[in-house]
């Protein structure tokens, strides 16, 4: 059984090199019939490939998957062989490092078609195929032929809008996952997860490979590589130290039911049910001084011993700025349970 397959329709530059490919109906797993088709309509080889196809070859294609009962990609390589842009059907036979631009997008889309959890895709070595590119109203370009598109525009009585510049496109102009509200689209990257039920408000942040379980207000940033549990909050501002920050090899993530105080951020994963407060940012390296339900220090230990930990609050102290934990449960029975996995 492969791993994924996509048709794709793409834009190219005047090189023919692939610039962006939006694939609206990716498959999870294909069976080894519809990977038989591809290899009898379109002459796949096997291994992980992106296949230019023409028009006559989807019509074939289309007949092919009709036979098969795929009646969805039948309709969609039908379609697709009505396209004045450039059509990839990409297979990839394993989730190995991707070698071109096709393959890359493929997988993107599977993380923010929700079809795979980010981590679970292998994303290593594609900023070197995703070109940096000027995303503009009338579609990707590239900037070497940017002022080129942009006199032509005003020749015609156009202005060419660019909207950014950037190696990732904003989500929504290939994916809009059911069930979720975002109040500025071009702050959720393509290869966002973007669970059922989240709202991300117009300074919420989410990069590729991240996001949400859902049922969560997104008011900061979720940086590469992090997750963010169920019924957890995010305030206004606040930051999560991703996995690219600093080289750091670390997985952070948010469990259930957190929140993230405005302005606040966090450099270690939180277990279920942790509070910062606003304004605190914590970093594995942070000094902590552990407190017992009568608000006794118990010890000091660094913030990276309390990682993925459930029932914490991290405070500040107003009066001498000390870094301070509180737990649902005694800070003695919390520091016992620290030192036996020592």
């Amino acid at each position: 059984m492969s791993f994924a397959f996509g048709i794709g329709i793409g834009t190219q530059n005047n090189q023919g090199e692939w610039l962006e490919v939006y694939y609206q109906q990716p498959i999870m797993t294909p069976g080894k019939d519809l990977i038989d088709v591809v290899e009898t309509a379109l002459d796949y080889k096997g291994g992980n490939q992106a296949i230019d196809v023409k028009a006559e070859q989807l019509t074939r294609f289309a007949n092919a998957l009709r036979q098969l009962g795929q009646t969805d990609q039948a309709k969609l390589a039908e379609k697709a062989a009505e396209s004045k842009r450039p059509v990839v059907v990409t297979v990839l036979a394993t989730d190995d490092t991707a070698s071109s631009t096709p393959e890359v997008y493929l997988k993107l889309h599977l993380i923010s078609h929700r079809l795979a959890k980010p981590h679970s895709v292998k994303l290593d070595g594609i900023f070197g195929l995703l070109p940096n590119l000027a995303w503009t109203n009338e579609g990707a370009i590239d900037l070497n032929e940017l002022p080129e598109r942009q006199l032509q525009a005003r020749i015609e009585g156009r202005t060419l809008e660019v909207k950014s510049v950037d190696k990732f496109p904003q989500m929504t102009d290939y994916v809009v996952p059911k069930g979720v509200r975002i109040a500025d689209t071009a702050r959720v990257r393509l290869g966002a997860y973007v669970g059922e039920g989240t709202t991300v408000m117009h300074e919420g942040f989410i990069n590729f490979n991240a996001g949400t379980e859902g049922t969560s207000m997104i008011e900061g940033r979720i940086s590469a590589g992090v997750m963010i549990g169920k019924g957890s909050d995010l305030g206004g501002g606040c930051s999560t130290m991703g996995t690219l920050s600093g080289g750091g090899n670390i997985t952070i993530s948010v469990g259930e039911n957190c929140l993230l105080g405005a302005n606040a951020g966090i450099g270690i994963p939180l277990g279920d049910r942790c509070t910062v407060e606003a304004g605190l940012y914590i970093t594995s390296g942070t000094k902590v001084n552990l407190l017992d339900d009568n608000n006794e220090q118990v010890e000091v230990i660094k913030a990276r011993d309390l990682a993925g930990k459930n029932d914490l609050l991290f405070r500040r102290n107003s009066l001498t700025g000390a870094v301070e934990c509180k737990t649902n449960k005694s800070a003695i029975e919390l520091n016992e349970e620290l030192h036996a996995n020592n």
